[in-house]
């Protein structure tokens, strides 16, 4: 029986690659002017931090106010170059900090102790499994209270004030907990670090009562710390390529696939460099899409299993070598364990792996010196890209709508097709708009968001602020479902206040449809909003906002009108009314295969 990858656990660059180590080199994280003596009164812990995470790239960080971490913020906020970010709620700070890290490659959220720390954890999570640096920041309690038998608000009525601390273990790759000033230096500094080398996120408790005091190694402008750099084994990347080579070299039509992990990497150079030296056909796993540039002329879509781009299931499936560089193999992205794929035809590259077919597997091994080396040792093959473009038939065009027929969602994607350029970029919620999304075709420049790993219902909305506050100079387009959109609506508030300029079309079509086609009931039934009422009311006068609701095609032109022209400014929320059975084919197609993964049955004991 074949070993099918679909079914095993198989073991974009940032537009500022902050944590991105060149081979071979340390990466000092420090100011471009020389240290200089500060005043005593800014030498505090709270203008230490802050001064680390511009450092870092970070220039802003998202927030809650909580009576814990209120002088930490005074002193954040002093910082000339990190402006405050205050968010609706610490879930959506998380989401936000999570955003700005896609784009700036770290990102950072400040809230307080336990009540903000256990708000804020599920985004922390998300972030985790995405592999984004994320610096979370929490006000902890007095200095004086640890070590007491003290109880204290804001906690579960014990003395023991580990909870949060016990929680974040899980789901941050380092813990700082400062409650005195001796060793708050490095344990900051750390803490930083190894959020930048472990591409994770960390956690950092700052006593409520430390975060204004002078310190003397506050006293100047932080020492330089390096970041020691990662480096491959040479030997083992040698005979990785040998052996890649050798097995790629052989076949007759082999393909590369790029992966999520190609971010966590930062290989995404390095993929199109062999891209560029082999011909071969390159497609995308769907949580790599924005990673890889779709203007590449061997670019053949994204590889979904069964709900593939058209023709390019058939064509990795039927390579006889497939290199995925940086995988993840889950039950979404294997269309519920349902890929054709053998082991014994693929190279999995992971960040510092490389596995050929049953064996061997090559440790020490970086995914972005891998690529660059195995593009040197391949002999020239576009004869997947060849079939490829035999096979090929253009996509068909949706029928137009009728004057005042109901808007149909294929229709509303062949006019945003319309609106991308390299001045846009693109967040998909979890639902329908994660397929309707994949199939849009991204021109160069143009980013691509969304988080698939994880899959938290509501994700986008803080995403979509976190994004546009990180690149100004872009227009978000976010497609946010109706259900979705009530978990996490508060923060276009924020959005407003802060002046940004995304353009949100909130698809109401009454309900969580993705689980519709997962497994329907009762539950997956919402409450209508008025939504551009909700969201005229949020604005409230203030700031630049534009509202429209639309049925009909007509009406979706003009409010595309409006929003990239006299509103081109402003905050543009576009409900889009569609019947709640009008989904993409790919999704009818994906929510069968995912139920009958989750609901088979326990097997026989």
């Amino acid at each position: 029986m074949d070993t099918k990858i679909g079914a095993l656990d198989v073991c974009k660059p940032a537009s500022n690659e902050v944590g991105c180590l060149p081979n071979g080199t340390a990466m000092a994280i420090q100011n471009s002017v020389p240290s200089t003596v500060i005043n005593s009164s800014e030498a505090t812990l709270g203008r230490h931090l802050a001064r680390r995470l511009v450092q870092i790239g970070v220039t802003d960080v998202f927030t809650v106010p909580g009576d814990f971490n209120l002088t930490l913020l005074d002193h954040l906020i002093a910082e000339p170059g990190l402006t405050n970010i205050g968010c609706c709620n610490e879930l959506n700070a998380g989401y936000a900090a999570d955003g700005y890290a896609r784009s700036r490659g770290v990102g950072a959220c400040v809230v307080t102790f336990t009540v903000g720390g256990l708000s804020v954890l599920n985004a922390i999570a998300g972030a985790y499994s995405e592999n984004l640096p994320l610096i979370c920041i929490v006000g902890g309690p007095n200095s004086n209270d640890y070590g007491t038998s003290r109880i204290l608000h804001h906690t579960i009525g014990l003395p023991d004030f580990s909870q949060e601390l016990r929680c974040f273990q899980t789901v941050t790759c380092y813990q700082a907990v400062v409650n005195n000033l001796e060793d708050a230096h490095e344990s900051i500094d750390t803490a930083i670090s190894t959020a930048l080398k472990e591409s994770k996120p960390v956690y950092i408790s700052i006593s409520c009562n430390l975060a204004g005091i002078p310190h003397p190694t506050f006293s100047r402008e932080p020492v330089p710390f390096s970041l020691s750099p990662r480096l491959s084994n040479q030997w083992g990347l040698e005979a990785a390529v040998e052996a890649a080579a050798e097995f790629l070299n052989k076949a007759v039509k082999p393909v590369m696939v790029g992966g999520p992990k190609l971010r966590v990497a930062h290989a995404g150079d390095a993929f199109v460099e062999l891209a560029d030296a082999s011909g071969y056909a390159l497609a995308v796993m769907p949580s790599a899409k924005g990673l890889v540039p779709e203007h590449h002329p061997h670019f053949i879509g994204t590889y979904w299993g069964a709900v593939s781009t058209a023709f390019c299931a058939e064509i990795v499936e039927s390579a006889d070598a497939y290199l995925f560089a940086g995988p993840i193999f889950n039950d979404y992205s294997s269309v519920g364990y349902s890929l054709l794929l053998k082991k014994e035809k693929a190279i999995i590259v992971q960040p510092d792996r490389v596995t050929i077919a049953n064996g061997p597997s090559f440790g020490c091994v970086l995914m972005k010196d891998f690529l660059r080396a195995l593009a040197k040792k391949l002999n020239h093959n576009n004869t997947a890209h060849e079939n490829y473009r035999r096979i090929f038939v253009p996509d068909g065009h949706p029928l137009k709508c009728a004057p005042r027929e109901p808007l149909r969602v294929n229709v509303l994607f062949q006019h945003v097709q319309k609106m991308l350029s390299s001045e846009t970029a693109v967040i998909a919620e979890t639902g329908d708009s994660w397929f309707n999304c994949q199939k849009l075709r991204l021109p160069a420049g143009c980013g691509y968001e969304f988080q698939m790993q994880y899959g938290s219902i509501g994700w986008s909305v803080g995403a979509t602020l976190g994004y546009a506050q990180a690149v100004p100079e872009q227009r978000v387009l976010a497609f946010i479902g109706d259900g979705s959109f009530q978990v996490t609506a508060q923060d276009v508030s924020t959005m407003i206040r802060n002046g940004q300029r995304t353009i949100i079309f909130l698809i109401n079509n009454g309900g969580y449809t993705i689980e519709v086609e997962i497994h329907d009931g009762p539950y997956n039934v919402i409450k209508n909003w008025n939504y551009t009422g909700l969201v005229d009311a949020i604005h409230n006068g203030e700031g630049k906002c534009w509202t429209t609701k639309v049925r009909y095609e007509e009406e979706l032109i003009e409010a595309i009108e409006t929003a990239t022209g006299d509103k081109k400014d402003s905050l543009c929320f576009i409900e889009v009314i569609v019947h709640k059975d009008d989904t993409s084919k790919e999704l009818l197609e994906w929510g069968s295969r995912v139920s009958a993964a989750n609901s088979r049955p326990p097997n026989p004991q």
